[in-house]
């Protein structure tokens, strides 16, 4: 039987439910009186001053295919709490929804995995900057690079402060040079780096020679979290994340240069934004953190990658997969190639032969026009000099000695020849 509001007796929704304990509580009206206002049954008022809570549909249970199973799947659980739900279901028959059963593992599991507790961290002023490389993907136009380009985020923890930078590669001379240029921008050195296991800083808690004479240099720490443990380093992840849903969306660039200068114009507002962790905005905090700091080293680091070769004949050094044009005049000789962010040098003797722009891609070739006239001048020159070289004729009386064939025969074993071996005679 349906109510004059449309309802079965006894089911009321909340609204009737509010009005009921209005009429009620404040009108001072009866329960009959409700009833009859309202057009439904006494016992539903009743019902309806009874309770506290406003009513709510709950739908009965009717129960799951994967009940039969549950069983069998707590015993693998209880033995084995990281198996995989696709193979639970193999193991106990299970041929049917396989979103169903996951959901039922996964409401398992926790029962029998021991839990892992993630601490709150408080970090103290000037004590820790994490570093981590995030990628942007196919956004910088680079030709014939291998790897897409990673960007080298590091946040000061107290403050949240960020620092960015687009990178050539992730090898541990561009990492140092990135870390560097981003440290001298902050004008100060933290207690620790932290950094996950990134290959080009170091893996199973041993650094990488650069890394290692980098903090050396800087007198500080690199500190690597151990892994799968991404709560190590929340904060620079959450910079990431904010970099990647700010920073990117609407935005093209024409280069690696275009990128990083966007960047750099972007990061002084994405520092004046506030923080919910801190209530702050990091710009106001950052003074404190680096007040804490250690001051830049007066010794300037290694960084860029590096490398000592002796220079052909076609005047090229190779260095991060491209072939950089070297000053002729020193071929032979031992020359010192170093790759930076922005440029590629090469000294002999402690003198620039060679300087040219950094090229991000691979198996390129960079020619300087003035090494190229200079090589041609050079060779120009040594095959006129071998045009009028002479070598002095054979004197009369000279002897020159023609081994006889068997000399040869003893020599190697391969016994006496048939025919007699001729004497040796003089060539006058």
């Amino acid at each position: 039987m349906l109510t004059p509001l449309g309802q079965s007796e006894g089911v009321i929704n909340v609204d009737d439910w509010a009005e009921i304990r209005r009429l009620h509580i404040s009108e001072h009206l009866g329960i009959k009186t409700i009833a009859r206002r309202l057009g439904i049954a006494r016992n539903t008022v009743r019902s309806a001053l009874a309770s506290d809570a406003p009513p709510k549909y709950e739908r009965e249970r009717t129960g799951s295919l994967v009940d039969a199973f549950e069983e069998r799947i707590r015993v693998l659980l209880g033995e084995f709490p990281d198996m995989p739900a696709t193979v639970i279901a193999e193991r106990v028959g299970w041929v049917h929804s396989s979103s169903v059963f996951r959901a039922r593992v996964a409401e398992l599991r926790p029962l029998y995995r021991p839990a892992d507790p993630a601490d709150r961290t408080v970090y103290q002023a000037g004590e820790i900057v994490q570093c981590d490389l995030w990628f942007p993907g196919k956004v910088v136009p680079v030709e014939a690079v291998m790897t897409d380009p990673p960007v080298l985020t590091m946040v000061a923890a107290y403050s949240g402060f960020i620092m960015a930078i687009l990178l050539p590669s992730r090898t541990t001379g561009d990492l140092v040079a990135g870390m560097w240029r981003l440290l001298c921008g902050l004008g100060a050195i933290p207690k620790t780096l932290v950094w996950d296991n990134e290959s080009g800083i170091g893996q199973h808690q041993r650094l990488t020679a650069g890394a290692r004479s980098f903090a050396g240099t800087l007198g500080t720490r690199i500190y690597q979290t151990p892994a799968r443990d991404p709560e190590s380093k929340g904060v620079v992840e959450r910079a990431n994340g904010y970099l990647e849903t700010s920073f990117m969306p609407g935005r093209s660039f024409t280069g690696p240069g275009d990128y990083n200068t966007q960047l750099a114009a972007w990061l002084p507002q994405a520092n004046t934004r506030m923080l919910r962790r801190t209530g702050q905005r990091p710009v106001h905090r950052v003074g404190a953190d680096t007040a804490a700091m250690a001051a830049l080293p007066p010794l300037v680091p290694a960084t860029g990658t590096r490398t000592k070769v002796r220079l052909g004949r076609d005047y090229y050094v190779r260095i991060m997969g491209n072939d950089y044009s070297v000053d002729p005049t020193v071929i032979g000789r031992f020359v010192e190639v170093t790759a930076g962010l922005d440029e590629v040098t090469v000294t002999c003797a402690g003198a620039l032969v060679a300087a040219h722009e950094r090229c991000w891609g691979t198996r390129g070739t960079l020619t300087d026009p003035v090494h190229a006239a200079t090589a041609a001048r050079l060779r120009a020159a040594h095959r006129q000099h071998a045009a009028h070289v002479q070598y002095p004729p054979a004197r009369v009386g000279d002897q020159v000695a023609l081994r006889a064939l068997s000399d040869y025969d003893e020599i190697f074993a391969l016994g006496a020849l048939t025919m007699p071996a001729p004497a040796l005679k003089a060539v006058q």
